[in-house]
């Protein structure tokens, strides 16, 4: 299955930065040959990504990766997002890294006057992104491109709590088979709904989590962390499991937290 007309005309660029794992994920199906296999285990996990192809050499090179442990960040007054999800038909599958659900286009993100089209989000488990070390059940990136290409992810963290009934109807259709797609009619879903109300966050310059880890994504972790029940927890990783790339260097980057109202 070809992901790249699922971006809704972002473009060839952007089909090379947001492309699902079984697209090369988040690579370009031509840059990024089919037969260059990454996945989490030892032959082929994150730490020899940079060596398995070329494209990939800032899995090991790269100064400003993601994700990164949250720790001593810089309280700042920042302008705060602005988000702003429609309601969608579910269209989910299992790319063999992840469950993701591909988004029309119509839903966005704004801060500091940029707009930025949701294009889809993702689950890890555990969560990649750390806070002062502590690592949380899983983690959803929503993935977001301005009209430059630009990157910026919104990532929340989830813990162990009460059933999370927004996630229901996309929990209902979980595709358990790699390759295994699914557009669910008469299944609507709002992404605003799967948010916390509160939407402070830590800010910071950094990279895709996955091969090829290109930089220059915006990262937006929101503060608050969302819950699901030990029951949604187990059914996802029932079909993926540590689907995690661990904690980057920040190597001098500016880590910002948003100074709550």
């Amino acid at each position: 299955m070809d992901c790249c007309p699922m971006l809704f005309g972002i473009g060839s660029v952007m089909c090379a930065l947001v492309c699902t794992p079984s697209c090369a994920t988040s690579e370009n199906r031509q840059s990024h040959p089919e037969h260059v296999k990454w996945g989490y285990e030892a032959e082929n996990g994150p730490a020899v990504w940079g060596r398995l192809s070329p494209e990939y050499i800032l899995c090991s090179e790269g100064t400003h990766q993601s994700p990164i442990d949250i720790a001593n960040p810089i309280r700042a007054n920042l302008s705060g997002i602005t988000i702003n999800y429609q309601p969608a038909i579910l269209t989910i599958w299992n790319n063999g890294h992840t469950i993701e659900v591909t988004y029309p286009k119509g839903s966005w993100l704004e801060v500091d006057g940029t707009r930025f089209q949701l294009l889809q989000f993702h689950f890890h488990a555990p969560s990649e992104h750390t806070v002062t070390g502590k690592s949380f059940d899983m983690e959803m990136h929503l993935v977001h491109a301005s009209d430059d290409g630009t990157l910026a992810v919104v990532g929340a963290l989830i813990r162990r709590g009460r059933e999370n009934a927004a996630f229901n109807p996309i929990w209902a259709h979980l595709p358990t088979a790699p390759g295994q797609a699914k557009s669910v009619e008469g299944v609507t879903f709002n992404a605003d709904e799967l948010l916390p109300s509160a939407r402070h966050t830590y800010r910071y310059e950094g990279s895709l989590t996955t091969p090829p880890c290109s930089e220059g994504v915006k990262w937006f972790v929101l503060k608050s962390p969302i819950e699901m029940s030990e029951a949604q927890i187990a059914a996802f990783k029932a079909i993926i499991d540590n689907n995690t790339r661990p904690v980057q260097p920040l190597n001098g980057r500016e880590l910002l937290e948003e100074v709550s109202d």
